[in-house]
């Protein structure tokens, strides 16, 4: 049975592997990296260093393969998101059949850790689902970009004794600063920042973690938010991409 390995390496620096990771990609025949067009070659650039800096196998193969563009033209979310993973999985189906041979193992370079606002998962089982080729496959966790921005600005990522919530920018105003001390904010498009008008709201706001190119800034948001905003727009423009998380957070440690 064909094997599959979906293999969290961290936010961006090929120092997050673990040796867990390391090891499965050496168990791999094949190494699958995913390529997003000319803007975001850095991140299929990075996916290549870490197999350069650690698979040791000669008989191992690297498939590079394009990633089928969201199309979100007259679709809600929800549509867009669900026909983009609908094909995904098509383009895996394909990968596994045409490129993985009955007995062999095959791996997946997954940014960040598999579990944490990725799909990765969630496509391989509609690959399953699909009931074309069969195989199983093991999860292998990696280095999240909450992670990588608790650290690099030195914070814990909690209060003492008190809860973290981790949302999207479209979710913020649902829980922060309302009901929620702390928020991660994860795929951010809109910049929900900006509407936080609470002056005892900080924000911790990174982008590019663990890359050459990392930037991070702090401070209460309503100090902060509009050179965050303009230093966000002009990295997008001068890198053509830009992954971003951070953290709101108001209160303090051992706050009744």
């Amino acid at each position: 049975m064909r094997q599959l390995l979906i293999v969290g390496i961290g936010a961006g620096n090929p120092e997050h592997m673990t040796v867990q990771a390391i090891n499965a990609l050496n168990r791999a025949d094949v190494l699958f990296i995913p390529t997003k067009g000319e803007a975001k070659s850095q991140l299929a650039d990075i996916r290549r260093d870490i197999c350069d800096r650690y698979v040791t196998r000669a008989d191992g193969r690297i498939i590079e393969f394009a990633v089928p563009v969201r199309q979100t033209a007259g679709r809600s979310y929800d549509a867009s998101v669900d026909g983009w993973h609908a094909a995904i999985a098509q383009s895996y189906e394909r990968l596994l059949l045409d490129e993985l041979g009955p007995e062999q193992t095959g791996a997946f370079l997954v940014w960040g850790d598999p579990m944490l606002y990725d799909s990765t998962i969630r496509i391989v089982e509609r690959v399953r689902a699909l009931g074309t080729v069969d195989f199983d496959y093991a999860v292998i966790p990696g280095i999240t970009s909450v992670q990588a921005l608790t650290a690099s600005h030195r914070i814990p990522l909690n209060l003492v004794g008190k809860p973290v919530q981790i949302t999207t920018g479209r979710r913020l105003a649902e829980s922060f600063p309302g009901l929620a001390e702390t928020a991660v904010v994860m795929l951010d498009g809109e910049q929900a920042f900006m509407a936080i008008d609470d002056p005892e709201a900080f924000i911790y706001w990174g982008a590019y973690l663990g890359t050459p190119q990392e930037i991070i800034l702090s401070g209460r948001v309503l100090e902060v938010r509009e050179e965050i905003l303009k230093t966000r727009s002009q990295a997008r423009a001068r890198h053509g991409w830009i992954m971003d998380v951070y953290l709101l957070r108001k209160g303090a440690d051992f706050d009744a």
